[in-house]
């Protein structure tokens, strides 16, 4: 690298400066696995190495440094959207339209509202309120969604809640960015003409790019599908998104709007499935560029000089969107923990905030302290989120105990437990009915034994219930669900889910009410597996159940499948 500032070589800074934050993501991530942390929270820090530890002379200096950043952060914005319109489902929206309407409403607005007002009152100009008002009011879908998948809680009513509501921000700030222009009197005539002016052609780019996608794109890519090049389709998905989000900001409405509406017609297509197998494994390197970028973009000298400032806004980011985030939950008659949980999730300002400062600041400079605060604190908050969903378990506990969070309303009596189920005895409670919970389930039943399921997903409960199935809808780490699902008389319990946090969190429940049952867990990684050993549960290793399953499925495609040598079945299992 030191070539590169002494000018003994032409290697340009946007790919010295690339070489240097890829290699560093790298480090950084390796460490982050080890202590299971966000990679996210990584490539933030990386950014933030690179641009405050002495690094972008090498690359440079300083002037040609934030040039090169500035294009990385719009390289990354843009495949960030284009990834989001590949993703964007219109039927997931169909699904969960109510509650990302009242749900997202409510937060969007609440938060706006308040921090709209904050900012009238120090003094910003109206157009600059609203744009903060907004900003401040959206949240990171890519950390908060993230999160829950490295929880294992995908499912959660929280998550789904909290889907709902990142749906309803993506798709305001595509509209905001649209209007934005006209917010600024970049257009002519009067606010109101320039915004309606301004959806007009976001309306008619958009149909545009539907219709050349049905009847140009879609023939397009049947052509290049027919030569059997990999190579040739991928490059063909890409060049159409380059060439849409071109379109878009030749016609003022932005390249990001481009590419995210490029994204949205290649996923229309019948080729969507391939498109997404093709892209999307991409599309963490895409995040890695942007929070990169955005790290690249924060002075730790702000920092020290302002720090009571960055504090307090960090505290009011995550007390404001977090206590309007579980508002709008309880709205939704979410339960008070995945209430919580989906509020943790929230919490944070977000990526698209960064988007839309960026956007503002090209048609009217912000002051760059405001700016920084506000990378800052999005840096700052998105980091913490992990940890908060992390925590929203045990200080969901800790409230209900202290009476704070108690449910008011009683379950529907669809919902409520049975006679039947205060009845049984000598059986076997299932937590989760996802496909190992079912099949655990029914192989249960055919042997003639009891089961009891307890489950979060009411479609999920209410469809087992009309079936006859003993079914409670419970948080299993609830003592209170524990004893209504009768585990004082039941010989085994099994969490067939593999999120051992949950698993280790209602293991002393389960004993202080039946020393003797029998425990069964599943885990993802050897580590956990010795953590539930550790605490006398019989662990299914998902890792190597799946190595013994493929190394007998290998083996019979070249011996009989009753003659595969056990040895080397033995020898995996050892392994593993």
């Amino acid at each position: 690298m030191w070539l590169v500032a002494s000018g003994a070589t032409n290697v340009s800074p946007l790919f010295a400066l690339l070489s240097l934050v890829l290699i560093l993501a790298v480090l950084v991530s390796l460490v982050l696995i080890k202590f299971r942390q966000s990679l996210l929270v990584g490539y933030l820090l990386c950014g933030v190495v690179i641009a405050n530890c002495g690094l972008l002379p090498f690359v440079g200096g300083r002037e040609e440094s934030d040039a090169v950043i500035s294009h990385l952060a719009e390289i990354g914005v843009i495949l960030l959207m284009f990834t989001l319109g590949i993703e964007f489902s219109l039927g997931e929206l169909g699904h969960l339209w109510r509650k990302a309407l009242i749900g997202g409403g409510l937060q969007v607005g609440l938060t706006g509202a308040i921090a709209g007002g904050i900012a009238k009152w120090l003094g910003f100009p109206t157009a600059e309120a609203i744009v903060l008002a907004v900003a401040v009011s959206l949240s990171s879908t890519a950390v908060a969604m993230k999160s829950f998948q490295d929880l294992g809680q995908p499912n959660n009513p929280g998550a789904r809640v909290a889907l709902a509501i990142a749906l309803f921000q993506d798709l305001l700030v595509i509209v905001f960015i649209l209007i934005l222009p006209s917010l600024y009197g970049k257009s002519d005539g009067s606010v109101a003409g320039g915004v309606l002016v301004a959806m007009g052609k976001g309306v008619l780019f958009l149909g545009g790019a539907l219709l050349l996608g049905r009847y140009g794109i879609t023939p397009l890519l049947h052509a290049v599908a027919r030569t059997r090049s990999r190579e040739l389709f991928t490059l063909t998905v890409v060049a159409l998104c380059c060439g849409v989000a071109m379109a878009g900001g030749a016609l003022d409405l932005s390249l990001a709007l481009g590419a995210f509406a490029a994204g949205l017609v290649v996923s229309e297509s019948i080729y969507s499935h391939r498109i997404m197998a093709d892209i999307l494994p991409f599309k963490d390197l895409f995040l890695a560029l942007f929070f990169i970028s955005v790290g690249l973009q924060i002075d730790l000298r702000v920092i020290a000089a302002d720090w009571p400032r960055v504090l307090g806004g960090c505290i009011t980011i995550l007390a404001l969107k977090g206590g309007v985030a579980f508002a709008a939950s309880r709205v939704l008659k979410l339960p008070p923990r995945p209430a919580l949980l989906a509020a943790a999730s929230l919490a944070s300002t977000g990526e698209f905030s960064l988007v839309l400062m960026q956007k503002a600041s090209y048609l009217r400079a912000f002051d760059p302290a405001t700016v920084q605060l506000l990378l800052i604190c999005s840096a700052v908050t998105m980091g913490l989120v992990p940890g908060l969903m992390r925590l929203s378990g045990p200080v969901g506990r800790k409230l209900e105990l202290l009476g704070w969070l108690k449910s008011k309303k009683p379950l529907p009596e669809s919902l409520a437990p049975s006679k039947a189920i205060k009845e049984i005895g000598d059986h076997a409670v299932i937590i989760g009915y996802g496909p190992v919970g079912r099949s655990l389930n029914e192989a249960l039943k055919r042997c003639g034994v009891a089961t009891l399921v307890v489950e979060l997903n009411s479609d999920t409960v209410r469809d087992l219930k009309k079936k006859g199935q003993l079914v409670l809808f419970a948080d299993a780490t609830h003592p209170e669900a524990l004893d209504l699902a009768g585990i004082g008389r039941a010989r085994l319990v099994a969490f067939t889910f593999p999120n051992t946090t949950a698993t280790r969190i209602a293991l002393p429940l389960v004993r202080e009410r039946n020393p003797g049952i029998v425990i069964f867990g599943r885990a993802k990684f050897p580590e956990e597996v010795e953590t539930l050993r550790a605490l006398d549960v019989i662990v299914i290793h998902d890792e190597r159940e799946s190595a013994v399953a493929m190394v007998r499925s290998a083996m019979s495609s070249y011996l009989r499948a009753d003659i595969v040598p056990e040895e080397v079945v033995g020898d995996v299992m050892d392994a593993s």
